[in-house]
């Protein structure tokens, strides 16, 4: 059975221990969804698969009046997970469509195309200070590769922060001063 990236996600969250299709996505804000999201369209007939593929199981959990289902993965789903694991990657895209925009910004001014760049810094300098205000959690964990995952992001967000302070000097100097460096 080929398995969806969601999928592997949601073998991984109920690797560590059992959780709700709400607890998932929960965590999934909290984590992965700055590098992989999961909406809950897509968790739930996720879920329903790795059921049916015995790779997960659920137990009724109720709260109160709430009917809830709690999901811990199986022995064929530690399988799969760890197999998974051991492949290379397969996808490394990045979809950002602030790069779409400026990569079109030739039919805008100059200082419209620059609102572009900053529009982006200041998203990804709120991103890097929300993933600092996580670190501290982080390190309280025993297991070390949230927390490099969680640094990656720190660094690559300071890095393209000041990429997009950059390239928007770049575009607003003079040009007389262009051709002279």
């Amino acid at each position: 059975m080929e398995l969806s990236p969601t999928a592997y996600v949601i073998l991984g969250m109920v690797s560590r221990e059992p959780r709700s299709g709400y607890e998932i996505k929960a965590l999934v804000d909290n984590s992965t969804r700055f590098f992989w999201a999961a909406s809950y369209g897509q968790i739930y007939p996720e879920l329903k698969k790795l059921a049916d593929a015995g790779l997960v199981e659920g137990a009724d959990a109720p709260t109160g009046e709430r009917k809830r289902t709690v999901y811990a993965i199986t022995e064929a789903g530690e399988a799969a997970l760890v197999d998974w694991l051991r492949q290379p990657p397969r996808t490394y895209e990045m979809r950002d469509e602030g790069l779409l925009k400026l990569f079109f910004a030739g039919a805008l001014r100059r200082e419209e195309a620059a609102e572009i760049l900053r529009s982006m810094r200041d998203h990804h300098s709120g991103l890097g200070e929300k993933l600092r205000a996580i670190e501290p959690k982080a390190l309280e964990k025993e297991d070390p590769y949230p927390l490099m995952v969680l640094r990656g992001g720190i660094e690559f967000n300071q890095w393209f922060a000041g990429w997009c302070e950059r390239m928007e000097s770049q575009l607003l100097e003079p040009a007389h001063e262009k051709r002279s460096s």
